[in-house]
């Protein structure tokens, strides 16, 4: 466990506190929490299949959640396209993607999220929030593959394809 950062297990509800906010996850019964000192461990109450995939899946939780509260994650989104718009106001994302009216999405408590030109970043200590938020604003107008218009992850490529051919 980094400094600055509390772990505390009260029924089957985990409450990770550090310094950008805390966060809190109920882990299924089968799975026993323990935090010792600096150290939490996780055990499954009884050996069996649905235990030992919920083991691994409940570590995997707990250690974003760690590493949430202390450093913040971060999606980046690119809009291409002439004519694609966005901009941050209050605690809307307003769009201009080609729709005969504007689009307005509300950002969610907990996160922030920043339009500079066309890439908008978005961050959040809870690594669920922010890949959920950039896939419902990705879904808003998804890359097409012919001219590449849309909006796509800063680390996506998007495959071409060739257009008509003429004779």
């Amino acid at each position: 466990m980094p400094e600055k950062t509390e772990v505390t297990v009260s029924d089957n509800t985990v409450m990770v506190k550090g310094p950008l906010g805390e966060l809190k996850r109920s882990i299924h019964p089968v799975i026993e929490v323990k935090v010792e000192g600096n150290q939490v461990t996780l055990v499954p109450r009884k050996e069996t299949a649905e235990s030992s995939a919920l083991w691994g899946t409940s570590a995997a939780h707990l250690t974003n959640m760690v590493k949430g509260v202390n450093t913040p994650f971060e999606k980046k989104l690119i809009l291409e396209g002439i004519g694609y718009k966005s901009e941050v106001s209050g605690n809307h994302i307003n769009f201009a993607l080609g729709f005969s009216h504007p689009v307005l999405v509300e950002i969610l408590a907990g996160l922030k999220v920043v339009a500079e030109k066309n890439v908008i970043t978005i961050s959040g200590s809870d690594k669920e929030l922010v890949g959920s938020f950039a896939a419902k604003i990705r879904a808003l107008k998804k890359p097409e593959p012919y001219k590449g218009k849309g909006m796509r992850y800063s680390d996506e490529t998007i495959r071409r394809k060739q257009g008509k051919k003429s004779v």
